[in-house]
């Protein structure tokens, strides 16, 4: 009779564990992240071991469309970086959880502008009284206040960007217009500002 009993005990324990392995071995989860930094109007290109490519154009959420078995690994790269940008990869590496709904969702891609001269919007204050500023802003963000001359921007943009350059801010008893406000950055115009 014990021997019976020991019999169906192993018999149940054996069911579990084989019960537990086929769950795991049949789990398939995903492989994603966020992308940070991306320029306008460009892209980066992912790669995960190599093989399975992803095309991202937007800041934001990213999975890789081809999910991967339980326990298998994942290796995500940068195959194509985006135009004037260096995009790097944090917790690229690493394999698939073994318990459901382990998806992997902490990959981090960061986008950096590669600085040139080409990445800044720059232009001339001419005709401002001694003593006053104009402060100016590019793009509603982006500001600069000027005493007269050479100005320069202090963020840099994306080559190929737009920019948009408005008087925010008025020297007293005088009006200052802008010339060649819009365009694109690496384009070599200079913005004019002219004060009366």
């Amino acid at each position: 009779m014990k021997n019976l009993k020991f019999a169906l005990v192993n018999v149940m324990i054996m069911g579990l564990v084989g019960s537990l392995t086929g769950c795991g071995g049949t789990f398939e989860g995903t492989v994603g992240g966020t992308v940070n930094g991306l320029a306008g109007s460009t892209s980066v290109t992912l790669l995960n071991n190599g093989t399975d490519s992803l095309t991202v154009n937007t800041n934001g959420n990213f999975t890789f469309a081809k999910t991967m078995s339980a326990g298998a690994a994942y290796d995500v790269t940068v195959s194509t970086q985006p135009i004037n940008q260096t995009c790097t990869v944090t917790n690229g590496a690493g394999s698939i959880s073994n318990f459901n709904s382990s998806n992997v969702t902490n990959i981090a891609v960061n986008c950096t502008i590669n600085i040139s001269s080409n990445n800044y919007v720059y232009g001339n204050v001419t005709g401002l009284a001694s003593g006053k500023t104009v402060t100016l802003q590019n793009n509603g963000t982006d500001t600069y206040k000027s005493s007269g001359g050479s100005f320069i921007f202090p963020t840099p943009l994306a080559v190929g960007a737009s920019y948009n350059v408005t008087v925010s801010v008025q020297p007293s008893g005088q009006t200052c217009t802008v010339s060649n406000a819009t365009g694109l950055v690496g384009s070599s115009t200079v913005v004019q500002i002219a004060c009366q």
